[in-house]
């Protein structure tokens, strides 16, 4: 979340950037914010002037009686005062919750570099590669995920519903050989630490991350027990140091974790439904730092590119796009998304995003670092990034490397994890 200092001394800096975001409601709640902040602070005034006067009263209570004269009527004083005082706590109680509320609701604030503007105004920053050269008309992925035997769409349909599609044979073991060709190059070669997370967390975690209570429709809830399907490995894997306080030589702290993940908004809209484009449970490599705020914005070149280093190595066309305000997802800062090229489809499909949080997370996870023996404990800046996410993945290697005979060839850095050199069609 947001600091309430910045509401305090700089609210016009705070009113500029949610505006950037293009929603008018955002630069309302600066001024309610305020509002309830000072009537806190005020209740707080008095509450401390009221129980310093009730204490000189106690003092002035226990001489009289000590001399063996009536106390009755201080006492009767300080009982009323005692009633007000317990009003005037409840008054900062209900305003620290609503301000905690409407915290909460509060998006991130853009960095300035991010363009203003809704999806349109996204910015291709770079790209990498050509589209393959056919001589025939290439076949979208399920398709031939159909004709090779290594995607079911329809028994996945029939077990869970739309949106939960079935990998089969050499389907199941190429989406196992890109997990482990994700980890192995990030705990190998990027300096990440492997680690192995729950699936289910609680409301507090997720709230952390941001995606509680802002998205909680679009979460899968188990109520009886309030666990919730983590969207994302990011969630439980940045809220694993939650209220530490890290030493100096943590720094930077850096994770990554395989995950399925689950969102019940995958087919929101009936935009890009078919196939592997968009669906609701899926499985990804997910990146996760924590970093000194003045490395915060290197951090998140460096995080980017070990996601891009992968899509090299598999040969896939690629770009990388700097997202817009208006496109900006809810905690972000500033993020890139990776997209491959899919020449069945003819679309660019996200494939990653990498996102800095500054200390929006840290402040709603409390996660804090020491900087340095004797120092105050600061709070850490959060990024991550999927690397990979494998649905589309998947959809983009089909569709690249796809023959006219109709099978399909195995990127050579897979080939050791799946023991094929390419997926033939069933006889």
């Amino acid at each position: 979340m947001l600091d309430i200092r910045r509401f305090r001394h700089e609210p016009d800096e705070v009113r500029r950037g949610l505006a950037r975001r293009g929603n008018a409601e955002y630069p309302a709640v600066v001024a309610e914010v305020q509002a309830l902040d000072e009537a806190r602070r005020a209740a707080v005034g008095q509450v401390d002037e009221l129980k310093a006067e009730r204490n000189e009263a106690s003092r002035k209570i226990g001489a009289l009686k000590r001399a063996g004269e009536s106390a009755d009527e201080l006492v009767a004083a300080m009982r009323a005062l005692g009633e007000r005082i317990t009003e005037l706590d409840e008054v900062v109680r209900a305003n620290e919750a609503r301000v905690q509320e409407v915290l909460l609701a509060v998006p991130n604030i853009p960095l300035d570099e991010v363009p203003e503007g809704a999806e349109d105004a996204n910015r291709v920053v770079s790209v990498w590669g050509e589209p393959r050269a056919v001589t025939f008309q290439p076949r979208c992925h399920w398709e031939l995920g159909e004709a090779l035997g290594v995607l079911d769409l329809p028994r996945g349909a029939r077990i869970s519903g739309s949106g939960f599609p079935v990998l089969r044979g050499a389907g199941a073991r190429l989406q196992r050989a890109l997990i482990n060709f994700f980890l192995d190059v990030h705990t190998g070669e990027h300096g990440y630490e492997e680690l192995r997370v729950p699936y289910l967390v609680t409301r507090q975690t997720l709230t952390g991350t941001g995606q509680l209570p802002k998205f909680a429709e679009e979460s899968y809830q188990t109520e009886r027990d309030d666990l919730w399907l983590i969207p994302t490995a990011e969630v439980p894997v940045t809220n694993l140091h939650r209220d530490e306080i890290l030493e100096a030589s943590d720094m930077p702290v850096r994770y990554t974790a395989y995950s399925p993940c689950f969102r019940r908004e995958a087919g929101a809209a009936g935009k890009d439904t078919r196939g592997l484009l968009r669906v609701h449970q899926f499985d990804k490599v997910e990146l996760v730092r924590y970093e000194r705020p003045e490395r915060s914005r290197e951090a998140l070149e460096e995080l980017t590119r070990e996601a891009e280093t992968l899509l090299e190595r598999l040969g896939l066309h690629y770009r990388r796009v700097l997202l817009a305000t208006g496109d900006l997802g809810f905690s972000g800062a500033m993020t890139y998304d990776l997209e491959a090229w899919a020449p069945g489809v003819g679309a660019w499909l996200e494939v990653s995003s990498c996102t800095s949080f500054t200390d929006y997370q840290a402040r709603r996870a409390n996660l804090r670092f020491r900087p340095g023996p004797g120092k105050k404990p600061e709070y850490v800046h959060t990024l991550n990034g999927s690397a990979l996410a494998l649905p589309r993945v998947v959809a983009a290697l089909l569709e690249t490397y796809q023959e006219e005979d109709g099978t399909v060839v195995i990127p050579e850095v897979l080939r050791p994890y799946l023991g094929l050199e390419r997926l033939a069609p069933l006889a």
